[in-house]
């Protein structure tokens, strides 16, 4: 069958006009955040139903042709990169919210629908989505659960696994399952749907997910608070959490906040000059609690481990505060980063971070780095800006030389080469030191059931072989 002729076919199986092949189409759809890989996709299919799903996973088996998923394209480990000719299923117009049950508090949803629908449409009904992200305004809940996103609320509410009652998906064969049935005690063997949570669609697509609401949080407050140093902080947080509980504990470093502040979007929070910077987040559910979060900032002061601090009084301060935060990954993305998003236990993050600093300063002198993330879970965004006048391969190339260090010192402290970004293409080469060699033996044989043709995503996760 010739080329032309295979993506006649393809078209026969969805909706008029729903097969793009045009230059401008294929360069949007078949790339993600990440600039490192150049897309080339064959084609951009826009299914609007399951069933339409598995026709063209049964074609692309057929005619050996590799998938590639694609939802909001927010990703930053290249999962969603189509850059070897494949077809890019997109998501978009599997975008409806189904149904909602208030007595069970559960959702169930297209993979297309934004983070940012889900959690207006839990608002409407009093309730609460906690996965919450900077991208959520265009991320789809499809690509959170294949990524398994985490974000500003891990600490008190989890990953996205944590919010996934119930799964439709369609295999790398084309056979349609349904995963747990939303249950919330199911003790019948093997939990498949914890299966294709991370799994970066290398095991088959999701085109249905029931998602798990919550209350309402009750007086969000935020407090941002300048330390002297980073091993300050992890103090500061022993002390807020032995008095509150958190929804959220964030760290960013002057340099990011320098970045944010000069976009000119948002003020400093106060005038003192403080190398680390503590963000977090409380329910202000009573006087009492808030008495206890001035009593705590007071303590943290005598003990030297804050110099100075914020806390907000109004909704629009609270979105102000968090704006220094959520900011940062847009604002620097102008320098073309180069991200690392690794992890540790808690505990461990000072002596890692130390660890890391000093690796990165040694070998990249003239580079600008700058730190932030979710300390309060241990995870730790590493950024190194391009000097303006360098060459971005080069740039990339010149970075990719000390991952093996980074990687080294991660794998010494038993940590995640990706805590929250996934693997796809950006990781894969250092998948090992995050995974022993017979987990990832069991990993392939597991993706050889569900796709055994090799079709769903390949060359992600995986290093081709």
């Amino acid at each position: 069958m010739t080329h032309t002729a295979v993506l006649d076919e393809l078209m026969t199986l969805v909706d008029p006009g729903k097969v793009l092949t045009d230059a401008a189409s294929l360069e949007a759809y078949g790339k993600d955040w990440t600039k490192h890989f150049p897309p080339a996709p064959l084609a951009i299919v826009f299914p609007k139903s399951t069933e339409q799903v598995q026709a063209v996973v049964r074609w692309a088996n057929a005619h050996g042709v590799a998938l590639v998923p694609s939802g909001g394209r927010t990703g930053l480990s290249a999962g969603a990169v189509a850059a070897n000719g494949e077809v890019v299923v997109s998501f978009d117009y599997l975008n409806r919210i189904l149904d909602f049950n208030a007595s069970d508090r559960t959702v169930a949803c297209q993979p297309g629908v934004v983070t940012r629908q889900l959690q207006q449409f839990a608002e409407e009904q009093g309730l609460y989505y906690p996965v919450d992200f900077a991208s959520s305004g265009s991320s789809q809940i499809g690509g959170n659960i294949g990524t398994n996103a985490g974000g500003i609320k891990v600490i008190r509410y989890g990953m996205t696994r944590n919010w996934v009652a119930g799964l439709k998906v369609v295999t790398g064969k084309g056979d349609l399952l349904e995963l747990n049935k939303d249950l919330i005690k199911n003790a019948t063997g093997y939990d498949l749907r914890q299966l294709f949570i991370g799994a970066e669609g290398t095991l088959g697509f999701v085109v249905e997910a029931t998602m798990r609401l919550d209350r309402a949080p009750r007086n969000l407050t935020a407090m941002v608070l300048g330390t002297p140093d980073f091993d300050s902080i992890m103090p500061v947080l022993h002390a807020f959490q032995g008095k509150l509980d958190l929804t959220a504990f964030e760290f960013f470093s002057d340099k990011a906040l320098a970045k944010v502040v000069g976009r000119g979007d948002v003020p400093a929070p106060f005038d003192t000059p403080c190398p680390f910077y503590a963000l977090l987040e409380f329910e202000a559910s009573s006087e009492e609690v808030a008495s206890d979060a001035l009593a705590t900032f007071e303590h943290c002061v005598e003990q030297g481990w804050v110099l100075d601090g914020v806390m907000s009084q109004s909704e629009t301060q609270l979105q102000n505060l968090w704006k220094l935060r959520e900011y940062i990954s847009e604002t620097i993305s102008h320098w073309t980063p180069y991200k690392n998003d690794i992890s540790v236990t808690v505990s461990k993050v000072p002596a890692f971070l130390r660890d890391i600093d000093e690796i990165v300063a040694r070998h990249y002198p003239d580079f600008e780095v700058v730190w932030y993330g979710h300390i309060g879970d241990g995870n730790l965004h590493l950024n190194i800006l391009k000097p303006e006048q360098m060459e971005k391969d080069l740039f990339f190339a010149t970075c990719a030389k000390v991952n093996k260090w980074v990687f080294e010192i991660v794998e010494r402290y038993n940590g995640s080469i990706s805590a929250e970004h996934g693997v796809g293409m950006t990781k894969r080469d250092y998948l090992a030191y995050s995974r022993s060699p017979a987990e990832i033996a069991y990993m392939k044989a597991i993706k050889q059931v569900f796709d055994p043709n090799g079709i769903m995503n390949p060359g992600k996760i995986f290093a081709p072989e």
